[in-house]
């Protein structure tokens, strides 16, 4: 019999642990969950306080013996799951299947994955907490009640196919409440009026100084007299105020932090840093990176100072204790930080690299001494104004944590413009103006979110914990109501006055404006499926709601409350507005939108979401003749359409005329335009424009797509049409009536008879728990 047995969530992490552990101990991974909610059925008694209907699933049920005859062999079983609510639920499950006892199981966890953590935790055992699986299972169960009960809506008010979740469905009105912002926002324009003045140096040399005016002036009129009265005056310094300025740190890094950081610094989205930092975690480099805490240990505390004070000396140390505000912060104990502070680097791919010198620098940073810098104003009278401009300047006289790390910022919040060092001046100094320049500029519209801005909001509500933000954005994504893409920016003109030799000009410039990259928009099936739900369930789409139910799972991860009680409660209310919802009948569909009439038949125009996404009908279902329908092509949204570009799908499909005596037709369908021709399609090259595209340029579509084909299909068999070997993205494989089947190496593809596929698809398709492969690209890979 072996002494002992450890089961850890992840392979990777088992690996890290078991060269900690000695010879008595054997570390295997559950790889997760082994036991969850039925996929397709409720599961959840709601007559018998909520309780979950749990199953073991097929994948995992061999997984679930093994576990089973090793803790049988084993003295002790040792629980090491992750320390947060998720992990704790793990614990339990394994201990409810594997038919444990509680004098030969023990809960361990560790915040970080080095010996002396794992050693330590072997130490103070502890039992499963119930309040945590708890809280756990509260959150799965109200979320699979949202999920299971709102999608049938939807299904039969939207359109097939779709689904809610209690925390998405938030995430995405805020997407969609922020695009509105945009469309309706008005820009507004003023004058900011910049001068140059030229001053002595400290060697007597003169140099440029600028400065701006107090206001800004609304119009041109307002802004060239003020110009014009420029041109007479004599300026001189009114006042210099010096004053020292000190910055601290940020605090080190939680879940949130980190994925904004990631973001803004590294270009990572929210799911690949937590992907990163999960490697990173299981390799013992960084403690875990789930938490909402900004709490550091003493032992970090000591490891930095003597890290800093090897590398930058004494003057540069700061000890620091943060407080943690996020409430409830469950998960944890500490913040997310190298496990040893005096390794500034680490020996890894280039990503867990990047990630790990941020969380270092950001740890590092959080226990240096401030930035004392010294920033000075001075502000320059106009003799024949009551206006003044404004000069300041900045200087570092002791860089502090600054020497390390500076955080970076979103696009929609506002930076401290970086001062340069201005000239020595004093009072009653007169200044000789060189140029004063006022150029218009407009107040600019809301951001859309990036994937950190928006983990940055929804942190700011209350809304979702470190574990959710990742699978939140993904989720939303993956349902298509949100999709991350770039807009091209626009043109504007705006006017610049300049005040030059005593002479005034005026000048209109252009720029471009609005060009965005990796932003969220909503799509067009998001912003339906978000309004119907804010109308129809706004309780569960508040987001004050939404947050108190995060505080609730808190009290219940406390001890504090009765999870069925939660759910009893939220419930009653609940349920009965499903069924309300689900037996009303709509005059008009959901979403729809009537944007006027055709003017050739005289019948109303509407947009709407269709089965595969926003279309354009001409017509009712009240009409004789049958509607007519036209895709939304991409650019255009139900929400902003107007009636002309409404009216110009339908002068789609257009036939251009013939190639081989076969007819080139272009369409727009569910994947976007498209060239048909010989019943095979062609999509467009992105940036095509279907209205304009011509014969000539078509038909070379055509014989590139066919080119293309020809060169797919390695062999094909007259015996047996639905038999192929053809050409992947991953190399050569045979496909046959849908799936497709690796070759083995060493067998020339060319050369593969019938009789030799037909083995080949045998002897695969014989081995057993051998998943079917399906068509497609992704296969391919698998293979």
């Amino acid at each position: 019999m072996q002494k002992n047995l450890v089961i850890v969530e992840s392979p990777a992490k088992a690996k890290t642990i078991e060269k900690f552990l000695g010879k008595d101990f054997k570390v295997l991974s559950s790889f997760g969950h082994i036991r969850d909610l039925k996929k397709k059925d409720f599961s959840i008694d709601v007559n018998d306080h909520f309780k979950p209907v749990y199953e073991i699933p097929s994948e995992k049920k061999k997984l679930v013996t093994e576990l089973k005859a090793e803790a049988k062999k084993a003295d002790m079983v040792w629980l090491a799951s992750d320390e947060d609510r998720e992990g704790e639920a793990i614990a339990w499950h394994l201990y409810e299947v594997l038919g444990l006892t509680p004098e030969k199981t023990k809960r361990i966890v560790f915040h970080e994955i080095t010996k002396s953590a794992i050693l330590k935790s072997i130490e103070t055992p502890r039992n499963i907490d119930l309040n945590l699986v708890n809280a756990q299972q509260a959150r799965r169960v109200l979320d699979r009640i949202v999920g299971f009960e709102l999608s049938p809506v939807l299904w039969k008010k939207v359109k097939p196919a779709l689904s809610a979740g209690r925390v998405q469905s938030v995430a995405v009105r805020l997407i969609v409440e922020r695009e509105r912002e945009i469309i309706n926002f008005k820009s507004e324009a003023a004058y900011r009026v910049t001068a140059v003045f030229m001053v002595p140096d400290a060697n007597g040399v003169l140099v440029e100084m600028k400065a701006e005016l107090g206001r800004r002036f609304k119009s041109k009129k307002e802004t060239a007299a003020f110009l014009e009265g420029c041109k007479n005056a004599a300026f001189e310094i009114e006042d210099i105020a010096t004053r020292p300025l000190k910055k601290s740190p940020a605090a080190p890094f939680t879940t949130s932090t980190l994925q904004q950081e990631a973001a803004r610094k590294l270009g990572f989205t929210v799911a690949q840093t937590m992907m990163v930092a999960q490697k990173l975690y299981e390799s013992g480099k960084i403690t875990y990176m789930r938490t909402d805490s900004v709490n550091l240990s003493d032992f970090a505390v000591f490891g930095s100072k003597d890290a800093i004070t090897n590398m930058m000396g004494e003057n540069y140390v700061k000890i620091r204790h943060y407080a943690t505000k996020t409430k409830g912060a469950q998960e944890a104990h500490e913040a997310i930080r190298p496990t040893a502070m005096d390794k500034s680097s680490i020996s890894s791919t280039s990503q867990e690299g990047r990630l790990y010198d941020l969380i270092w620098k950001r740890t590092i940073a959080s226990q240096m001494a401030d930035a004392e810098l010294e920033k000075t104003t001075a502000t320059i009278k106009i003799t024949n104004s009551t206006e003044k401009f404004v000069a300041t300047g900045e200087v570092i006289k002791f860089d502090g944590f600054l020497r390390v790390y500076r955080e970076s910022y979103d696009d929609d919040v506002e930076q401290e413009d970086e001062s340069r060092l201005l000239p020595p001046m004093k009072k009653a100094q007169q200044l000789s103006q060189q140029e004063i320049v006022a150029t218009e500029r407009f107040t600019q519209r809301p951001a859309r979110y990036t994937e950190a801005s928006l983990v940055r909001k929804l942190e700011e509500l209350g809304i979702g914990r470190p574990s959710t933000y990742a699978p939140t954005i993904s989720t939303i994504q993956q349902r298509e109501y949100v999709e991350k893409g770039e807009k091209e920016g626009e043109k504007r003109s705006y006017n610049v006055l300049t005040l030059k030799n005593n002479q005034i000009t005026d000048k209109s410039q252009t720029e471009v404006v609005g060009t965005e990259k990796a932003k969220l928009f909503p799509t067009d099936t998001g912003i339906v499926v978000s309004d119907f739900l804010t109308e129809y369930f706004p309780s569960v789409l508040d987001y004050n709601f939404t947050a108190n139910v995060e505080k609730e799972f808190d009290e219940v991860a406390e001890g504090e409350k009765d999870w069925t009680n939660l759910m009893t409660n939220f419930y009653k209310e609940f349920h009965p507005s499903v069924e309300n919802t689900l037996s009303m009948k709509n005059e008009h569909k959901v979403g729809e939108r009537v944007l006027g009439v055709d003017p050739i038949t005289g019948k109303q125009v509407s947009v709407k979401i269709g089965r595969f996404g926003p279309i354009a009908q001409i017509g009712s279902a009240d009409d004789e003749d049958k509607p007519r329908f036209a895709q939304l092509v991409k650019g255009l949204s139900i929400e902003t359409v107007t009636l002309e570009e409404a009216l110009e799908l339908f002068k789609l499909p257009r036939t251009l005329g013939e190639f081989e005596g076969k007819s080139v037709v272009i369409g727009v369908g569910r994947f976007g335009p498209y060239v048909l021709c010989d019943s095979k399609y062609t999509s467009l090259p992105k940036g095509s424009d279907p209205m304009t595209i011509t014969l000539e340029e078509a038909i070379e579509l055509v014989k590139v797509k066919r080119e293309a084909a020809s060169q797919k299909t390695i062999k094909s068999f007259d015996e047996d049409p639905e038999l192929q070997v053809l050409n992947g993205r991953y190399g050569p494989y045979i496909a046959y009536k849908g799936t497709n089947y690796k070759i083995p190496a060493k067998t020339i593809p060319a050369e593969l008879t019938l009789e030799a596929c037909m083995e080949i698809i045998q002897s695969q398709a014989d081995k057993a728990g051998k998943p079917k492969a399906k068509r497609g690209r992704a296969t391919a890979k698998k293979k």
